[in-house]
């Protein structure tokens, strides 16, 4: 899992991209305020908006999510934590009186 990309994505570029060909300006990455190891995929800092760019499977998707069969105990278990952490940071920030906007891998640009 080590492998597995978890920033700058062919999403994640693809939606920079657009954003800034768009004259916005973002920060990538962001810490989440008061949450250690956490970061939003991409903020806008004075207004207060966190764009995060969830991959279906690690994220839990409800059309494209797939389980595996090998160590499926393991697996459902750490999507499941994975599913969590994102309901919680999503509240988090919406209690400090960010908006959060969550995306789908699948979804357009």
């Amino acid at each position: 899992m080590s492998r597995q990309a978890s920033r700058d994505t062919t999403q994640e570029i693809a939606v920079r991209r657009l954003l800034h060909a768009s004259g916005l300006r973002y920060r990538v990455n962001f810490p989440v305020p008061g949450i250690r190891r956490r970061t939003i995929d991409i903020a806008f800092t004075r207004a207060r908006i966190a764009v995060y760019l969830d991959g279906c499977f690690w994220h839990g998707c409800p059309e494209h999510a797939t389980h595996p069969k090998a160590n499926a105990e393991w697996w459902r278990a750490k999507l499941e934590k994975n599913m969590s952490r994102d309901r919680e940071t999503t509240a988090h920030l919406e209690s400090a009186g960010w908006r959060v906007l969550r995306f789908w891998e699948h979804d357009s640009r």
